[in-house]
């Protein structure tokens, strides 16, 4: 099996993900591994996630996965995963409603009536940031 590869882009280091299938990773492993590489101030959608790994029509168990990650080590950055419209459908997994729109103000990004604004421009792809 091969070694999974780091990649450096824009001075960033990113880790390679693993394709789905391969039995070192399972499925909420592979979407924490993503996840973990969103940039601050960057959002992705849960289907982004679901294509990277190569299970584009399972948005939503990507979806169950980031609402079980509140324990997982090291920490996932949950509140930077939105739907594909932009909006904040997550943000009851949080502590309080209002937490994820507050995690991410913290990162300059400004979400008005539950939905990221600029959100084409805030938008990662990680189908297009992490080469394999």
């Amino acid at each position: 099996m091969p070694a999974k590869k780091t990649i450096a882009t824009n001075n960033t280091r990113l880790k390679a993900v693993m394709p789905s299938g391969q039995k070192d990773l399972d499925f909420s492993e592979q979407v924490y591994d993503i996840a973990r590489q969103i940039p601050k101030g960057r959002v992705t959608s849960y289907g982004a996630i679901a294509k990277c790994i190569g299970t584009g029509k399972s948005a939503r168990l990507v979806g169950w996965a980031m609402s079980a990650c509140s324990k997982v080590k090291p920490k996932v950055p949950a509140h930077r995963v939105v739907n594909s419209a932009g909006i904040l459908s997550g943000k009851l997994a949080f502590k309080t409603p209002t937490y994820m729109e507050e995690l991410l103000a913290k990162e300059g990004v400004v979400v008005k009536n539950d939905k990221v604004k600029d959100f084409k421009k805030r938008f990662w792809d990680p189908s297009n940031e992490l080469l394999f």
